[in-house]
């Protein structure tokens, strides 16, 4: 899916549903990603080896710039997300890295 590429976003301007059982990524890239979609998938057996991450139901954001007090910042966001533990996929095959997710918090990631 190719969606138009959105400008740098201002302080203040994201909006994250926090509470029990959602969380929130924020995904910090290096400025070389900037338009770039980044997908996530939850963890689980149901579709995938017991040892490893399943690639069903990703859903995607953009990286964006951010400008924030401190400069410029390039970051995707996954404003609403359920708890547990999820792949971040660098290509449809090719996972990038794991995070938890905890109800009611932000869990911040650098990609590699």
């Amino acid at each position: 899916m190719t969606e138009s590429t959105l400008g740098p976003s201002a302080p203040g301007s994201v909006v994250l549903d926090l509470g029990p059982g959602t969380g929130a990524i924020v995904l910090h890239t290096p400025p070389e990603l900037d338009g770039a979609e980044i997908e996530i998938s939850p963890d689980g057996p149901a579709d995938g080896p017991a040892d490893g991450p399943v690639s069903g139901r990703r859903t995607h954001s953009q990286v964006r710039r951010r400008d924030t007090p401190g400069g410029a910042q390039y970051a995707a966001v996954y404003p609403s997300v359920a708890e547990g533990d999820y792949t971040i996929w660098r290509h449809d095959d090719t996972p990038a890295l794991q995070v938890r997710v905890t109800g009611g918090q932000v869990t911040t990631a650098s990609w590699p």
